[in-house]
């Protein structure tokens, strides 16, 4: 997935039991879509998850501010997202790609079939406005607020 591509719709479980339809938030929202490999993992990839989950939880009320909705995504189960997002008091959503599809259809995946860590800036228009691939995870909330301020 490129900048400018329509972005593919998809329809995922989130970590509060209610669904997620990307199509629903078209003209109304831009969507922000962070994917990342997985939420318990050994040694530095958590490390990871946890210090982007932290940068971008500070940045959540300027990202909603700006007219958008945020979701994490992971191959995580609906269990184990609930239990992070209660774990570190996420405020937003964190949707489940067990079967790998949208994952795959996004990010891609790596070598352990996992997500790769990439985020996605989906405008009004259901077209992908931004992608961010090589995540700077101490800086990564103001890098989407500032992609959400230069959205036409």
């Amino acid at each position: 997935m490129q900048e400018g591509d329509l972005a593919p719709d998809f329809e995922l479980q989130a970590s509060d039991g209610s669904t997620v339809k990307l199509n629903s938030f078209k003209g109304q929202k831009n969507v922000v879509l962070c994917f990342y490999p997985k939420n318990h993992l050994f040694a530095c990839p958590s490390k990871k998850v946890f210090k982007m989950a932290q940068n971008t939880i500070s940045s959540y009320p300027q990202i909603t501010a700006l007219d958008a909705v945020l979701f994490a995504i992971s191959v995580d189960t609906i269990e184990d997202q609930k239990k992070f997002v209660d774990e570190y008091k996420v405020p937003y959503l964190h949707l489940s790609d067990t079967k790998k599809l949208v994952c795959k259809t996004y990010a891609g995946l790596n070598l352990a079939r996992l997500a790769r860590r990439s985020t996605f800036i989906v405008n009004k228009e259901s077209k992908i406005a931004k992608v961010f691939r090589d995540i700077n995870v101490d800086a990564h909330g103001q890098e989407i607020i500032e992609a959400l301020k230069n959205l036409k």
